[in-house]
């Protein structure tokens, strides 16, 4: 992505009994990927090797990392700490942007 204003809700689109993704930075010391999870999408639970930051921007999501549940909606972010495992469901439509810094 060059210099440009872009507004981040836009950057990805709604497909329906799908997930979404578009990596936004990518290099050695981390990433950016926005995602759109339809309704009752998710992913299964998995584990990173770094830390991982997950920003709501649009809908709610059902967050669980280890034995914990959080619902986040729009303007919430929670840390997924690394080597925790962790798995999303969309409980509406949702976006969100994964930031994951590896160094």
């Amino acid at each position: 992505m060059s210099e440009q204003v872009t507004k981040l809700i836009d950057t990805v689109n709604y497909q329906e009994k799908s997930i979404v993704s578009k990596t936004i930075i990518d290099k050695k010391s981390g990433n950016m990927t926005l995602f759109a999870f339809d309704e009752g999408q998710g992913l299964s639970e998995h584990t990173a090797p770094f830390d991982a930051l997950v920003y709501i921007f649009d809908g709610k999501a059902e967050i669980k990392i280890s034995n914990s549940v959080y619902h986040l909606k729009n303007g919430e972010m929670i840390l997924m700490p690394a080597k925790k495992p962790h798995a999303l469901k969309a409980l509406s439509k949702f976006k969100m942007m994964l930031v994951m810094i590896k160094s």
